[in-house]
């Protein structure tokens, strides 16, 4: 029983509701009344939850060393010695071929861009993780690989909106988790994360209000301009934008007053206020144009 929970922790299947960038495009490009774009998406989903658990597995392998001095990563299975490198490194290698052969039963594309979101997690893992700003951008770019699986991937062209609104999230996202690891690590914060030694509060702080501003501005653009309201059938999505702004000021709230920010996947179902802004943001999106 202690050994399953441990094979669970190391693939981190919380950490999958982040692969729902890849149902974005069925949503917006309304592709959800064609039931063979609906299971290439959901093909595409799985997949990247076994690309995503492959990269946690491997990631661990790399870093157990290091993982074990760390306040919070020193219960991760592989640091504590409950799951061996052999171990996690097979299962990582197992997981990825497992979701390129799920790729590649959906399209071609799809499985390129999982294969591209392997190859660009490992390169993360290797080095760009050490790299100021690069190491947000490639976090950021995982995240548009989703987006691209979803849309491109499976014949739905995406909005430039989209793609904008997506990358900006995800940059705010990616440096609002830097400056809450910086936060929780105070002073020892670069012998755990050696990128978090050449970042500052300050130059955290104005990435991530800018991220913020941006991600508002291209969605309120997004929402009132006139291609929206003709692929949709209403101009009524400004009607959302009090959803993001308020799941946007929480999660602001949560990061500088609360200790949050560091794992979008765990505020999301830790915080009420936050679960209702995305629900209810989700809730209003559907109800408009379906």
């Amino acid at each position: 029983m202690l050994r399953a929970r441990d094979l669970v922790r190391l693939l981190r299947p919380h950490q999958w509701v982040k692969n729902g960038f890849v149902l974005a495009g069925v949503v917006f490009g309304h592709g959800w009344d064609n039931p063979h774009t609906v299971v290439l998406a959901l093909s595409a989903f799985v997949a990247f939850c076994f690309a995503s658990s492959a990269v946690y597995a491997f990631n661990d392998c790399i870093d157990a060393e290091q993982d074990r001095g760390h306040p919070d990563k020193r219960t991760r299975p592989v640091a504590r010695g409950a799951i061996s490198v052999a171990e996690a490194l097979t299962l990582a290698v197992l997981l990825a071929l497992v979701g390129l052969a799920l790729a590649s039963l959906a399209t071609w594309g799809v499985a390129a861009t999982v294969a591209g979101y392997l190859a660009l997690n490992v390169a993360y893992t290797l080095g760009l993780k050490h790299v100021p700003v690069i190491d947000v951008l490639a976090l950021a770019s995982g995240f548009m690989l989703r987006l691209l699986a979803g849309t491109a991937g499976i014949g739905i062209v995406p909005s430039n909106w989209l793609l904008a609104c997506g990358m900006l999230l995800t940059l705010f996202l990616g440096f609002a988790k830097r400056r809450a690891e910086l936060e929780r690590l105070a002073g020892d914060a670069g012998q755990h994360r050696a990128v978090l030694a050449a970042y500052s509060p300050r130059f955290l702080d104005g990435a991530i209000t800018a991220c913020a501003i941006g991600m508002i501005v291209a969605y309120v653009f997004y929402t009132l301009a006139p291609e929206t309201a003709e692929l949709h059938g209403t101009s009524g999505l400004v009607l959302t934008v009090p959803w993001v702004l308020l799941g946007t000021l929480r999660y602001l709230f949560r990061l500088r007053y609360r200790g949050g920010g560091g794992d979008p996947s765990s505020e999301l179902l830790r915080d009420p206020a936050l679960t209702a802004a995305v629900v209810g943001w989700l809730a209003t999106v559907l109800w408009l144009i379906a």
